[in-house]
């Protein structure tokens, strides 16, 4: 109302006044920066003289000084303190009829309206500036670096001052500068998550929003994490930023924890080996297996609590459970390879199967799970149909391995003939000939390669005939085939179809992040799998070296991956950076190698047997042949001689010639 009626007074002067001076100002509102300088306008359409003018400048809504000229000259002892070296004239215009003033250093409050007086000895006149906004977008963060331990939380500070309220800020986002991740996204007054890395882990203050509180909270802070953080405010034609610098992180207990548990696993599988070998040389063969349990249980459950601790401060979900699942089953491995195997009870051949039977049940169980727990984290992209046909699959899987991990430990505790042997074989059978295309058909499925389940049902009959042929009976009764020849030709097709399994890995998990991570695990358990397939394949067989393969499996295997895990953290915490990019490339990949030079140990026993037999019979009192069998551990105290050991090791190997052509009368490789 106050502009429209001092607009209406000065068209009245206007009107009224034909041979007066007429004071002009701006067509219309102003729009001033923060801290810019604007003109106000104010001038006359005639020059007046300097001597007998006045110019007064009033902020007419607070009726102070803004800026007053009188005698020729400015008198900046009468404007308010507020404009005091801010508001300036243009001198040199003034004769000129210039009247404008410069308003420097501009701030939020000067917004409002502004009135130029001009007055002479006759006459006087005025005009009306509105300085409708100060726009302005500023942005600050933190003033120092900061600075925590792994798996504290820290505030990554960052305050908005806008003349656009908070709640209407078109954009802030967090990101990391040096890998570009964002971490939040503030869009419409509608908060997004970023990488996946931060999920769960980065929030706003939410109450905090509306005072122009844009700071963040990360929570359990990572290794990774240190870096410049960058808060990047958009709002209209405005934009600023802001960063906060995360230093490089200190040890934290967990850190020291899982070094201290790296140490003890290689420390503690030495020791209890170096022990347990000198057990067996004084024939204490109940110190011997009770050393042989430590060995097998003890660093591999070290090495699962250093995983899992591992897992909880840098938060590799995948990673962290592969590894952790496969030591807490590792031990079930190495009573398959460890002497003293004659100490499981009932049939020690069935037993030392069913345990690598169980480690393969339960280690699938866990990696589908992983799995599918991926694939549930982004089911909303897909139909519904799919979901559940999807999810079907999986249950079916669960509960094919859940039955056979029952039957399984059934088998183990009564390892009896009858009944529950015919049931566990027909549930073995299940699982070895349904479950891995059902697994196939589930990955390419969940991870948008549905066109891939084609690839499974063409290769679905080759796997029938791998796992269901009767190699003995086949290459003995009807081709006569020479048993190498038939043990290489189960060896080829056992390593075609792994790759080819491992390859539909790559066909589904091509596109994921950690996809060589998932190759690794999967040529792992598929290696596992030919374990368990060999005795369906050729019956019972017995594993030559098998006191060397222990020791390697129990110390070396767990020495390569504690070392692995330590150089990981020590490398990240210096560095900031993974020395591995992936974990289960070392569990894995040597686990992999262990596992398929004990296959190949197994096939080729009967060469490797008759080669050190040979070595024995042209040389009786070599003894090269003292680590090829040797399961048995001494019970009693014997009182045979030590020139005795050798044949007593070499005995077993000696066969029949019925027992060489490899027949038993029950169609099983008997060696």
């Amino acid at each position: 109302m106050d502009l429209h009626k001092n607009l209406f007074v000065t068209a009245l002067l206007m009107s009224c006044s034909c041979n007066g001076f007429l004071v002009k100002g701006p067509s219309g509102p102003l729009v001033a920066l923060l801290g810019s300088s604007v003109v106000l306008p104010c001038y006359v359409n005639e020059s007046l003289p300097v001597k007998e003018l006045k110019v007064i400048w009033i902020r007419s809504n607070l009726n102070t000084l803004v800026h007053v000229f009188q005698d020729g000259e400015s008198r900046p002892d009468a404007q308010y303190q507020d404009y005091y070296q801010r508001a300036h004239f243009f001198t040199e215009e003034i004769q000129h009829g210039n009247f404008s003033l410069r308003l420097d250093d501009m701030r939020a409050e000067d917004k409002g309206f502004y009135r130029c007086k001009v007055y002479t000895e006759q006459e006087s006149d005025e005009t009306l500036v509105q300085i409708k906004a100060v726009e302005y977008l500023s942005v600050s963060g933190s003033a120092n670096p900061v600075s925590a331990s792994v798996g504290e939380d820290v505030t990554l500070n960052c305050s908005v001052k806008s003349h656009v309220p908070p709640e209407e800020i078109e954009q802030v986002s967090w990101r990391k500068t040096d890998k570009n991740l964002q971490l939040l996204l503030f869009e419409k007054n509608t908060v997004s998550p970023g990488d996946e890395r931060y999920r769960e882990r980065v929030e706003f203050f939410s109450s905090e929003i509306s005072k122009g509180n844009f700071s963040v909270r990360l929570r359990s802070i990572r290794t990774e994490d240190a870096g410049v953080y960058m808060c990047l405010v958009k709002t209209g034609n405005f934009s600023a930023s802001a960063l906060a610098v995360l230093e490089k992180l200190g040890y934290s207990v967990l850190h020291t924890i899982v070094l201290i548990f790296c140490i003890a696993a290689s420390g503690s599988a030495l020791t209890l080996s170096v022990l347990w070998c000198r057990k067996m040389r004084s024939n204490n063969a109940n110190a011997a297996l009770g050393l042989q349990m430590c060995v097998v249980s003890v660093p591999n459950l070290i090495m699962f609590f250093a995983f899992m601790f591992w897992g909880v401060i840098e938060g590799f979900l995948n990673e962290s459970v592969a590894c952790c699942a496969h030591y807490f089953l590792r031990p079930l491995l190495l009573l398959y390879v460890s002497p003293h195997s004659q100490n499981f009870p009932g049939d020690r051949r069935i037993a030392m199967h069913c345990v690598v039977h169980l480690q393969y049940s339960l280690f699938t169980n866990v990696i589908y799970s992983v799995l599918f727990q991926s694939f549930w984290q982004r089911s909303l992209r897909y139909d519904q149909h799919d979901r559940v046909l999807i999810t079907v699959l999986f249950g079916i899987m669960i509960l094919i391995c859940i039955f056979n991990i029952i039957f399984l430990l059934a088998e183990l505790i009564r390892n009896k003939d009858g009944h529950m042997r015919a049931v566990l074989d027909l549930v073995s059978d299940i699982g070895h000939e349904v479950l891995p295309p059902l697994q196939l058909i589930f990955l390419f499925y969940a991870f948008g390669a549905s066109g891939g389940a084609l690839f499974v049902v063409g290769v679905f009959p080759l796997f029938l005939t791998l796992t269901r042929y009767n190699w003995n009976e086949a290459c003995v009764e009807k081709f006569k085939c020479l048993r190498s020849f038939r043990r290489a030709a189960w060896l080829f097709f056992m390593i075609v179809m792994i790759a080819i399994k491992v390859y539909s890995y790559f066909l589904a998990l091509g596109k994921e992040k950690d996809c060589v991570g998932w190759y690794c695990v999967a040529a792992f358990l598929h290696v596992l799998w030919g374990i368990v397939v060999l005795k369906h394949s050729f019956g019972d067989l017995e594993l030559p070296f098998r006191r060397i393969v222990y020791l390697t499996g129990s110390v070396a295997v767990p020495f390569v991956n504690s070392t692995a895990l330590m150089t990981e953290l020590i490398y990240k915490m210096a560095n900031g950076e993974r020395a591995v990019e992936d974990l289960r490339k070392v569990v894995f990949s040597t686990e992999c190698v262990f596992v398929f030079v004990v296959l190949l140990l197994i096939i080729f026993q009967p060469l490797i047997k008759k080669h050190f037999q040979c070595s024995a019979e042209s040389n009786p009192a070599s003894g090269q042949n003292e680590h090829l069998q040797d399961d048995e551990a001494p019970h009693n105290q014997s009182n045979q001689t030590q020139n005795s050991v050798p044949m007593r090791e070499i005995r077993p190997f000696l066969k029949s010639p019925e027992q060489e052509n490899g027949e038993d009368g029950s169609g099983q490789d008997t060696d």
